[in-house]
């Protein structure tokens, strides 16, 4: 590998200074596609074809990177990675990947995710699974799997990821990377397959805080077309980078993460949780104060509940379309119900299955007062007491997960009641729509580790400053993957 573990801005000073061309960051970043299909099956499509483009003054431009394959891509393939869009081929592109291609910008390959985004394991996209390039025995978790498996083996500096509950943010952390999903509708959605519209997140997957900082200032903008979108032209996130956030307020949950909350906790987690609280100690000696406060424990533990029915809810409504009769391949029977039934029983997974009965369910005349609208009802009540913590609070910063990325062999187990919390809290950014930053903070069994930053809406800067402050503390930054010997 010559260039491609550069960080961005390295790779821009290269092209401008000639000592490079894109062509031959292109041709690179192609032959480190093939070579991690291959190992880690993280991608739907490589574009052999692509060539390098003009480098002007944008710090993109120049540069390859990958499209997770839930955004359309005209006249390329936009698969979902379901067996139902298997040969769909857009006639437009989404929004966001315009705004990339017109800083320059160079897509090689279009990215595994789990079926419509739907996972969180990287395990159900029709391609296959996708292996953690750390240790090929776990997951990368999902649904942005393939985006954080190519960005940590280096294939490029960055790639696109959506997230509706925490599918840009775990990825990131399984693979020992950064994962940054900005504030709701300053990305716009358009031409991004949707799965639940009020979840839903565009974002990026990179291997720095700067890095991410400056793919997003390239990404979003108003939009006609999602009106949703709001204007960020004000804002320049890269360049509020450079401001001085030593002065602000951070705490984090006791439910969420104190010891006591964990009776019966492994080796890997109470390892996670005492480098978890050393870094805490260190931001304190720093100068930046972090209080430890308690929210409702009850409140909490309905987090995953809520986001199971909204979510299921919201794809149900959302891709109702997906008969056969318009998308994807046609199943031929007597009469469309029996069609539309044979399609659906052949091409979806048993995943997505079971999500379509649950929101079909929770959505009918009898049961929507009772599922739907109570868990819109507790899902306001969490944001409510996120908005009540950020008056007093810039960021709430936690540890990810239970510990270093899951074991296949541990995938259907189910979770420890006692770790619920830790393992969905990352749902409550995409509740209120809150920027949200996962990245690395260490090593756990040989294997990285991630705490998360999370903020108010509009209040990008301050996240990613407070996000840069700490990666700059512990110089995680721009790793590349180094598989772990099993012995």
């Amino acid at each position: 590998m010559k260039y491609m573990n550069k960080s961005i801005t390295e790779l821009h000073e290269l092209l401008k200074s000639g000592k490079v061309t894109s062509n031959e960051l292109v041709q690179e970043s192609l032959e480190l596609s093939h070579e991690v299909q291959n190992k880690y099956n993280a991608f739907v499509t490589i574009m052999d074809d692509a060539k390098g483009t003009e480098v002007n003054d944008n710090l993109l431009s120049g540069i390859p990177y990958g499209i997770k394959d839930n955004y359309s891509t005209k006249d390329i393939l936009s698969t979902g990675s379901s067996n139902t869009l298997r040969d769909y081929v857009p006639f437009f592109t989404a929004t966001s990947i315009l705004n990339l291609e017109k800083c320059g910008a160079v897509a090689v390959n279009k990215t595994v995710l789990d079926e419509f985004g739907m996972g969180g394991t990287g395990t159900t996209g029709h391609t296959g699974t996708v292996l953690n390039p750390w240790d090929t025995t776990r997951m990368c978790a999902g649904s942005s799997a393939g985006s954080a498996c190519a960005v940590a083996t280096g294939v490029y500096p960055y790639a696109t990821g959506s997230d509706t509950g925490d599918s840009i943010r775990k990825p990131a952390a399984y693979c020992g990377i950064v994962g940054y999903k900005p504030t709701y509708g300053m990305i716009s959605r358009y031409g991004l397959f949707p799965y639940a519209s009020s979840l839903d997140h565009c974002g990026v997957l990179t291997r720095s805080v700067s890095d991410a900082a400056i793919v997003v200032d390239g990404m979003k903008g108003l939009d006609k077309n999602d009106m949703t979108t709001w204007d960020s032209s004000n804002i320049h996130l890269y360049e509020s980078l450079r401001k001085d956030v030593s002065g602000k307020k951070l705490c984090y949950i006791k439910e969420i993460c104190a010891y006591e909350m964990f009776p019966n906790m492994d080796n890997e987690l109470k390892e996670h949780l005492d480098n978890f609280y050393k870094i805490i100690n260190m931001i304190k000696k720093s100068g930046m104060e972090v209080d430890e406060i308690s929210v409702d424990y009850n409140l909490l533990k309905t987090i995953p509940s809520v986001y199971s029915v909204i979510a299921n809810a919201e794809a149900t409504s959302n891709m109702s379309n997906l008969t056969g009769i318009i998308f994807g391949p046609r199943e031929e029977d007597d009469n469309y119900v029996d069609m539309i039934k044979n399609y659906r029983t052949k091409n979806f997974s048993s995943l997505i299955k079971r999500r379509f009965v649950i929101g079909s369910y929770v959505l009918q005349k009898e049961n929507k007062d009772r599922y739907f609208y109570n868990a819109q009802r507790v899902r306001r009540r969490v944001v409510d007491k996120f908005k009540e913590i950020f008056k007093e609070y810039d960021g709430v910063i936690l540890p990810v997960e239970t510990g270093p990325a899951k074991k296949f062999s541990d995938m259907n187990k189910q979770s420890k009641e006692e770790n619920i919390i830790l393992e969905n809290y990352l749902d409550i950014a995409n509740f209120g729509g809150f920027p949200s930053i996962t990245i690395p903070c260490g090593f756990v069994s040989g294997l990285p580790v991630a705490l998360n930053i999370t903020g108010n809406c509009y209040k990008d800067e301050d996240v990613l400053g407070i996000a840069k402050y700490v990666e700059d503390m512990l110089n995680y930054k721009n790793q590349i993957a180094k598989e772990v010997t099993h012995e």
